[in-house]
């Protein structure tokens, strides 16, 4: 079967890109919980410990989430855990202060997003052949990242229009509970679709040793590094913002508008190439960007610019390492490889805003830039360390031929 024709119908493909956007959307509005937070008499300490609540949950949910996929089916495991996000949104508006019964949000929001964000790419890896998985791979994150960055933008519009920012929360509650509603219809014919049958989904630890002793382990200790590169610069754009008398939303739309742009644009072309050089590329360009932020932002142009460099570094690497996690597992693990893809991500993402928030606290958003791009370097050393080890291995293969 040729490549260039998708095996899923273009309209079932869109509407599930739009139940995961309206999903993400709860997971978007976590980035105005240090102005929640702060507003409610909180620091930026708080705010990462709720949003850190919500690593311990994904734990659990990743390691179930497999289970449950065999169990119910993924789109029905989908909805029913995206009743936690609703919650969650729900919990975080009408929860007065910044006590303990944010974390107990928190680790809703952990339990709801960790099963989606851990079946959705299993989701697409059942539809489409593996040829086709970077694609999309970048098409379903494309969504997912509209949804994340249009959740701080609620707040930003809420605040225009003289609305608390716990109307932003509301909203993505119920853009929630549509998402939950659209995945639970589309459960028959998603798997009507499917064109893969994976033997189980479910991850173990023979399983989880064979795809962490092959190839599969690097981009999967890439996503977690840029789990925190991300984690760390979006949980707390508002103080940063704030610091420099910048309007935040102004990151989140150059952000948003660059990693969604090319990944629906670029990302074809991109995932043709060699992925290990495309992503040494992109990781040294999500570098550059962490250095504007620290040393080159002066107004709002160059804030939008450094945003637009993440968003393209970080939006085109995630696709790329995506399809390597899926396409270098050892046969039969799949759908493992991408369960430890994500529990990696979690860890960075929820994980790091509590470190991040610490040292801004402690010492100030200048150390915690230095912090970020010490993380971003590794994670670009490690694709160039792979790059020049295939280059030295070719060289060697052709001086025995």
């Amino acid at each position: 079967m040729s490549t260039a024709t998708p095996p899923v119908s273009g309209k079932l493909f869109g509407l599930f890109c739009l139940a995961s956007y309206l999903l993400s959307l709860s997971y978007g509005s976590t980035f105005l919980l240090s102005l929640l937070i702060g507003s409610r008499g909180g620091n930026e300490h708080d705010a990462g410990s709720v949003i850190s609540a919500a690593m311990l949950s994904t734990f659990v949910a990743v390691i179930f989430s497999g289970h449950l996929c065999d169990l119910l089916g993924a789109a029905r495991s989908v909805a029913l855990f995206g009743v936690l996000l609703v919650a969650a949104s729900l919990g975080f508006a009408l929860t007065p202060g910044f006590g303990h019964l944010l974390l107990f949000f928190g680790l809703l929001l952990g339990m709801g997003w960790g099963v989606f964000y851990t079946l959705g790419p299993i989701i697409v890896a059942s539809l489409v052949s593996p040829a086709q998985r970077a694609k999309y791979f970048a098409l379903l994150s494309g969504s997912m990242m509209t949804g994340i960055g249009s959740g701080p933008l609620l707040g930003r519009a809420a605040s225009a229009l003289g609305y608390p920012v716990t109307a932003a929360f509301y909203l993505a509650a119920a853009a929630s509970l549509i998402g939950v509603l659209l995945f639970w219809r589309l459960d028959r014919q998603l798997k009507i679709a499917s064109t893969q049958s994976t033997a189980v989904s479910r991850i173990s630890w023979q399983a989880a040793s064979q795809v962490l002793k092959s190839r599969a382990v690097f981009p999967i200790i890439m996503v977690g590094l840029g789990g925190c590169v991300f984690g760390g610069l979006s949980s707390f754009q508002t103080s940063y913002a704030a610091a420099r008398s910048l309007d935040y939303s102004l990151f989140f739309l150059g952000f948003m508008s660059a990693a969604i742009s090319s990944r629906m644009l670029i990302a074809g072309i991109v995932v043709k190439r060699d992925p290990l050089r495309a992503s040494c590329l992109l990781s040294g360009l999500m570098m550059g960007s962490i250095l504007m932020f620290g040393f080159g932002v002066d107004g709002g142009f160059s804030y939008v610019l450094a945003a637009v460099m993440l968003g393209v570094g970080y939006g085109l690497t995630y696709s790329v390492i995506n399809g390597l996690a899926a396409n270098e597992a050892p046969s039969g693990t799949t759908a493992q490889s991408l369960l430890l893809f994500s529990l990696s991500y979690f860890i960075g993402v929820f994980g790091f805003p509590l470190l991040a928030g610490k040292i801004i606290v402690e010492h100030g958003m200048a150390t915690l830039l230095l912090t970020v791009l010490a993380v971003a370097a590794l994670n670009w050393s490690i694709t160039l360390g792979r790059l020049i080890w295939c280059r030295v291995k070719t060289d060697r293969t052709l001086q025995h031929a």
